[in-house]
């Protein structure tokens, strides 16, 4: 990395230090004040080289400790290089100002002290009267919180100096800045991660980033750098945030300790440990702070390293002795809040405290709620171990289930059907295994097979409710909507449903209402269901697919910026969970890629796929991923990486999200049209209706046809037409309208289209048809409309951040060349020879041979690199025989 990071995320600071260096009234200054670390001499010497090259003479000194005691001992070092000041008192100050001053330069001078609030009181009163004679322009910075003499202070009292209050970073500019400094994407995990631990300070970010890429904790996956465990506190971190503690007394030192074992902790209870004149002292040296929530009022560490460093330094038994003490008060406060709960169990599990099976299940079953599989699992084996029986059992094997690994998990789950004591047991453990078989393993005939047998023993009369909804759920997964939609209104419309049961009903009908072209009618069920999964015991990590579902129907029926926003609420739930983190980056991708925005979307897309694989094939959301980042890079004219990521989807097809089929096919168009062989991406546009169409999933036919449309395919009219009156939501009528006008050859029609399609938020498909629309009217001679039509294709591509498309490449390079010699030439650019194009396209050598004889003559060349540059093709090695098909 470089000796020097970059500045970044200053420039509105850089432009009031401007402002203040160059007051009209004569020379100024300013003061830049902040926390240590923050930044404020990295920006004060940004502004010291531009003053330099505006042809200013820079003094600068930097004041220190140990300068202090010493009469203008902070300009030392300056003053002794322009000569002898002498010692006469009465002289000392203006002495030693006129060598300050000596030697100024066209635009004066800058005289410059970092860490000013250590200036000797000499020194002080020195850049004081420089201040108030306008005889320099001043710039100096200050520790905020720190004793400075009164000449420092009064800079920005009297207002002779402008003050600035240098912020911490915030998490977006830390992003810039890493991936500056790195070279490359860096997972929003990992920097929320980073960010947390340094709040945006500057000095302690490099510390943390240089020692975690050193130890491989950072480190770069799939073009993604991330942490792939906590980074460690480095003795030069540890040494920089005890300089900013200072010495702490025993009682503010056990303050802090308290809290860095265990944060925040209610006022009441946390100066019952250690003293409210403690805690008083810790809070007045901003140490400690104190919030309110709610009402609670609450203290935590002022900076998340202070308890990094501090727990660094506790002994093991300390910790202990730490974590039974606040444990124990907890417990005797009484909270029965869910997370008071947690917190006490956590406290308990390293500590002298005797394990409470209950409060431990209770507490795995809150983890498990909130996302935090890990410790589920942790909490989950204590209780086993302290004899928590079926209801622990079930906790770890529903957490090994997801986390692995596999044999780990099938033991644990076998385990748990040998524990069930009655029929609502016998059910859970069935449930259980059958979601572990169906989307970890991919083994839904087995999972099917688990579901029977359990419902062959169950006796009493409705336990078996929950089985039935987990067939809805996984039917409707498998692209049987009608299936998945019958058995989850026998759940829901029971009445005696179990919460869980009515989630994976809900996950059930939605997904049949979203591919079967009724999105409108989901609401109520994902309100339903996500209710259901707020008192959820063990199934509440259903509400992603049920969320997911749900932007799956919203994007297929065309409200897009619906689904955009359900996309980003729920990433900003679930960013710091454990795979929820990745999960989020898939669907907030997914959306983005709906509405056009390429680049972004394989950006959200890439950094999903490298999180989510460090969980293997957990939940089927890999192949989701790898569907949408396939067609996202082709898309982007990344056709290289999209062939990457098509065979990688080859190789991860997941049969318990075979509803997803259609999309996996369409995938495969775009990359094989963005290799320049559009009409057997046609074809597969087709295929993709096909399959599409016998399972049900209708919105899916109307996606399939409309992309064969947008390739310049003139069939899929009359269909879509019917579609139109099938499907709910503003898709399919724009699609079909699309469609018609290019059946039609109307180049108004297709403007019009285009417009519509704008309306639902498909940028993309509506900078098609107005490719389509300038094409056809250049061919008419109807230069006014072509151009027209062509600027607005133009703009937005633009907003669709340079997306290419067959239409688009076309509208972009008019040749006078049927569509079919046009995909020929193509082809020929590329590389492949005469036999590859003829095998590619399924026609004779010399079909081919005929076609480029037309397109040669056309186009006045026989060469093929000149093909390529008519085309805007780069050429390169030719595609593997059968690649894209």
């Amino acid at each position: 990395m470089a000796a020097e990071w970059p500045l970044v995320g200053r420039a509105e600071e850089l432009r009031f230090v401007a402002a203040a260096m160059r007051s009209r009234s004569g020379p100024r200054g300013v003061v830049l004040a902040g926390a240590a670390g923050v930044g404020k001499t990295r920006l004060a010497a940004e502004a010291r080289a531009e003053a330099g090259r505006r042809g200013m003479t820079v003094r600068w000194a930097t004041a220190t400790s140990s300068s202090r005691p010493l009469p203008l001992g902070a300009f030392g070092g300056l003053l002794g290089e322009l000569g002898d000041l002498g010692r006469e008192p009465a002289q000392l100050l203006p002495r030693a100002a006129a060598a300050l001053l000596a030697g100024a330069g066209r635009a004066g001078v800058l005289i410059g002290v970092d860490d000013a609030h250590l200036l000797d009181e000499l020194s002080a009163t020195l850049i004081h009267q420089l201040v108030l004679r306008r005889a320099a322009t001043v710039l100096v910075t200050v520790r905020t919180g720190e004793p400075a003499p009164d000449a420092v202070t009064a800079l920005w009292k009297d207002r002779d100096l402008d003050r600035l209050e240098v912020q911490p970073l915030s998490e977006q500019e830390v992003t810039t800045l890493l991936e500056s400094v790195l070279g490359g994407h860096v997972e929003q995990a990992s920097v929320s991660r980073l960010w947390a631990m340094c709040q945006g300070n500057v000095l302690y970010l490099r510390q943390l980033v240089d020692g975690a890429v050193e130890n491989a904790a950072l480190r770069r996956e799939r073009g993604v750098w991330r942490l792939a465990e906590p980074p460690r506190v480095t003795p030069g971190l540890v040494e920089l945030v005890a300089t900013r503690l200072g010495t702490l007394s025993e009682a503010v030192r056990e303050v802090v300790d308290v809290l860095a074992v265990h944060e925040p902790l209610g006022i009441g209870l946390l100066t019952g440990l250690t003293g409210p004149d403690a805690v008083e002292d810790a809070e007045n040296r901003g140490i400690v702070s104190v919030e309110t929530d709610g009402r609670r009022v609450q203290a935590r560490l002022a900076h998340p390293l202070y308890g990094e460093v501090r727990r660094a330094a506790i002994g093991q038994l300390r910790a202990r002795r730490l974590r039974s003490r606040i444990a124990t008060a907890l417990a005797d406060t009484g909270a029965r809040r869910a997370d008071d709960v947690l917190r006490r169990a956590v406290l308990t599990l390293d500590s002298d405290v005797e394990s409470d099976p209950g409060l431990l299940v209770a507490a795995a079953e809150r983890a498990s709620y909130l996302g935090d599989l890990p410790l589920a699992l942790r909490l989950g084996r204590a209780a086993v171990v302290a004899g928590g029986g079926f209801a622990a059992q079930a906790i770890v094997a529903n957490s090994t289930a997801f986390l692995g690994p596999a044999e780990e998990a099938d033991a644990e789950l076998a385990t748990l059907t040998r524990l069930a004591g009655d029929d609502a047991e016998l059910v859970r453990a069935a449930v259980n295994r059958a979601t572990f078989l169906t989307w970890m393993l991919a083994r839904v005939e087995q999972a099917e097979v688990v579901l029977d047998e359990a419902a062959a023993q169950v006796v009493t009369a409705g336990a078996g409710m929950p089985l039935v909804a987990l067939r809805a759920m996984i039917d409707g997964q498998l692209g049987r909507p009608e299936r998945a939609e019958q058995a989850a209104l026998s759940v829901l419309r029971s009445g005696g449903a179990t919460d869980d049961a009515v989630l994976m009903a809900c996950c059930g009908l939605v997904a049949a209402l979203a591919v079967t072209g009724r999105a409108d009618q989901m609401g109520p069920h994902v309100a339903r269901g996500a209710e259901a999964a707020t008192r959820s015991t063990e199934r509440a990590d259903f509400r992603l697919p049920l969320v997911a579902l749900q932007i799956t129907g919203l994007r297929l029926a065309g409200h897009l910026g619906d689904a955009s926003r359900i996309a980003l609420d729920c990433r900003a739930q679930i960013k710091d969970v454990p795979i929820g983190a990745q999960i989020g980056c898939y669907l907030v991708g997914e959306t983005e890629l709906a509405l056009g925005r390429v680049r972004t979307a394989v950006r959200w897309l890439r950094e999903g796929r490298a999180g989510i694989e460090r969980f293997g094939d957990t939940g089927g959301w890999r192949y989701a991923t790898l569907i949408a980042l396939t067609r996202a890079l082709a898309l982007a004219g990344d056709v290289e990486g999209a062939h990457e990521a098509l065979a990688d989807l080859d190789n991860h097809r997941h049969p318990g999200l075979a509803f997803l089929d259609p999309e996996m096919v369409l995938a495969r168009a775009w990359v094989t049209a963005a290799d320049g062989a559009v009409t057997r991406g046609i074809e597969l546009a087709h295929e993709a209706a096909e399959l599409a169409g016998r399972r049900g999933q209708l919105a899916h036919v109307v996606l399939a046809l409309h992309t064969a449309a947008r390739f310049g395919d003139r069939s899929v009219a009359g269909r879509l037409a019917t579609l139109a009156g099938q499907v709910t939501g503003p898709r399919a009528p724009a699609a079909a309208a699309h469609a018609a006008a290019l059946a039609a050859d109307d180049g108004d029609a297709m403007l019009a289209a285009s417009f519509a399609l704008e309306e639902t938020g498909d940028l993309l498909s509506a900078a098609d048809a107005a490719a389509q629309a300038a094409v056809r009217h250049l061919a008419g001679d109807r230069r006014s409309a072509g151009h027209t039509a062509a600027a607005r294709a133009h703009a937005l591509a633009g907003a669709c951040e340079g997306a290419t498309t067959p239409a688009l490449a076309v509208a972009a390079r008019p040749l006078p060349l049927t569509d079919r010699e046009r995909e020929i030439v193509s082809l020929a650019a590329r590389g492949l020879s005469n036999r590859q194009i003829a095998d590619r396209l399924v026609v004779s050598v010399r079909t081919i041979e005929g076609h480029l004889y037309r397109a040669s003559a056309k186009l006045g060349t026989t060469d093929r690199s000149e093909f390529a540059d008519l085309l805007g093709i780069t050429p390169g090695r030719p595609p593997a025989a059968g690649r894209g098909d």
